[in-house]
């Protein structure tokens, strides 16, 4: 497996970094919620980072993509790849190492390319894709299931260096015991419990070590320029296939719970069940651990306790559909 350790120096432009400087200034507004999410010095740390990749990369015309994940994320476009996406994180996370190698070790595979690296510093540069739809942005269910089941179907691999990636039951067992130390939102820790001994009863059952995608839901998944969907922006995780499908189903139950929204779900699991050859109720389980664990990171995320009930309404769902 290709673990890029530093980046190639390429040859800049004389007095680009000026002109990227002026061209890349964040919003006040976006400025501000960088700090609160990252604080002062990751900031600072983007602003020289951005002037010293654009030198190095020779990237030019910056689009600040505002998503405040893991990572701070732009679209540009490189002189010598053409379209990319440059992403800036933090150098001690884990998240952006173990990201850069599921992109290398899969090389193009279904994924997203990755064009350079400097993991030292936690920058990477990847393929743009292009037109680069999400696949949220398509108003038929029925093809947002083929096109998931089409990607998913083969897609998982046996990771290189398995030690260094967590496991799916590690990150449900860490989100449980943070859970355990809130004690303003019990309610919420009883379900994540509960998801903690269905998902080592599912871990039993499922036990392959494979390389999971993590996040493999509607706006990881783009269009491309042939008309196939492209994957990008994995966790980088290892488990059983089976955890790489809730993540999908859970991206489609929108903002409110309603009747309608019973039968949707139940259809989409009953065709998922048909297309990927998993049991039924194995997926209702499945939904119900990611379920919990989402609205659990929400919390760990700061969310207030007027949007816990909201939260306990999306738990509360999953456990039934688990139960249907």
């Amino acid at each position: 497996m290709l673990v890029v350790k530093q980046a190639s120096i390429c040859s800049g432009s004389g007095g680009r970094s000026q002109v990227m400087n002026k061209r890349c200034i964040f919003k006040p507004d976006e400025r501000e919620k960088i700090m609160n999410r990252f604080g002062k010095d990751y900031y600072e740390k983007v602003v020289r980072d951005i002037e010293v990749y654009a030198d190095k990369w020779t990237l030019t015309s910056f689009q600040f993509i505002p998503s405040y994940s893991a990572n701070l994320v732009f679209r540009c476009h490189s002189e010598n790849f053409g379209s990319a996406v440059l992403k800036i994180g933090n150098p001690s996370s884990r998240e952006i190492y173990t990201e850069l190698n599921t992109l290398c070790q899969y090389d193009g595979r279904r994924f997203c390319r990755v064009f350079d690296a400097d993991i030292e510093n936690g920058v990477i540069l990847e393929e743009g894709i292009q037109p680069g739809n999400r696949l949220r942005e398509d108003n038929s269910l029925d093809k947002r299931l083929s096109v998931f089941c089409s990607l998913y179907k083969g897609l998982h691999i046996a990771p290189a260096k398995v030690e260094i990636y967590p496991t799916y039951t590690e990150w449900v067992s860490r989100i449980t015991e943070y859970m355990s130390t809130r004690h303003d939102c019990k309610e919420l820790y009883l379900y994540m419990k509960k998801a903690l001994d269905i998902c080592l009863s599912v871990s039993a059952l499922y036990s392959q070590k494979m390389l999971l995608h993590g996040d493999l839901h509607h706006d990881n998944i783009l269009l491309g320029h042939d008309g196939e969907y492209i994957i990008i922006d994995p966790k980088g995780v290892i488990g059983d296939p089976v955890f790489d499908v809730p993540r999908f189903i859970l991206n489609e139950f929108g903002d409110e719970i309603t009747p309608d929204l019973y039968k949707k779900m139940n259809g989409i699991i009953s065709i998922l069940e048909k297309n990927l050859n998993i049991p039924n109720e194995i997926l209702r389980q499945c939904l119900y651990v990611e379920t919990a664990m989402g609205v659990c990171w929400s919390v760990e995320d700061g969310s207030t306790p007027e949007e816990y009930p909201k939260l306990i309404e999306h738990a509360a769902f999953a456990e039934t559909m688990m139960n249907t």
